[in-house]
C-alpha cells in the first residue's frame, strides 16, 4: 500500500469506569473483539463531540469529556486516535448494531480478544499522574491479528 497518498483517519475513544473503577467495553457484532465506545471524526466535528456522539451511538449512554488520556499515531494505518475520560451524565446501556455486548471490566481482567492496542490506552489510562499520554503505537492491526490466528 502506497501510504504517502493515503489520508490520516482520526478515532476518538471514550474512557468510562463505574465506581469500582471497571472500564466499560463493546464486544463488536462484526468480529469477536472488545473495544471501547467510539469511532471515527466526521467532517467538521470536533474530537471530543466525536467521542460524545460514538458513546451514545455505541452504548445509548451520554456522557461529558472530562479530560484528555492521551494522542496515539499509528502511522503505519495513517490513523491518530484521541482517548478521552468521559463521565456518564445519563442514559442507560443498549445492545445496537454496532454492539451485542456492553460490560465493565476490571483492568486486570479484560477479555483476551480485546484490541491490543485499546489495551495499552487502557493501561495508560490507569497508571496516568496528570499527564496526557503521546505516544507512537505499532505494530500489527486487531484485524491482521484475527486474520493469522493471533486474537
Amino acid at each position: 500500500m502506497n501510504l504517502e497518498n493515503k489520508r490520516v483517519t482520526i478515532g476518538c475513544f471514550g474512557i468510562i469506569t463505574d465506581k469500582k473503577d471497571r472500564v466499560l467495553l463493546c464486544h463488536r457484532r462484526d468480529y469477536d473483539l472488545w473495544n471501547l465506545p467510539g469511532g471515527g471524526l466526521e467532517k467538521n466535528e470536533l474530537p471530543w463531540d466525536c467521542t460524545v456522539r460514538e458513546v451514545k451511538e455505541e452504548t445509548g449512554l451520554d456522557v461529558e469529556v472530562v479530560k484528555l488520556v492521551g494522542v496515539y499515531s499509528k502511522p503505519m494505518q495513517s490513523d491518530i486516535v484521541f482517548s478521552f475520560k468521559c463521565r456518564v451524565t445519563d442514559g442507560k446501556i443498549i445492545l445496537n448494531d454496532e454492539a451485542d455486548k456492553i460490560r465493565y471490566f476490571s483492568q486486570d481482567k479484560l477479555p483476551m480478544n480485546t484490541v491490543p492496542k485499546q489495551v495499552e490506552r487502557i493501561n495508560d489510562y490507569f497508571s496516568m499522574e496528570m499527564d496526557t499520554v503521546f505516544k507512537v503505537q505499532v505494530g500489527k492491526t486487531a484485524f491482521d491479528l484475527i486474520k493469522e490466528g493471533k486474537l
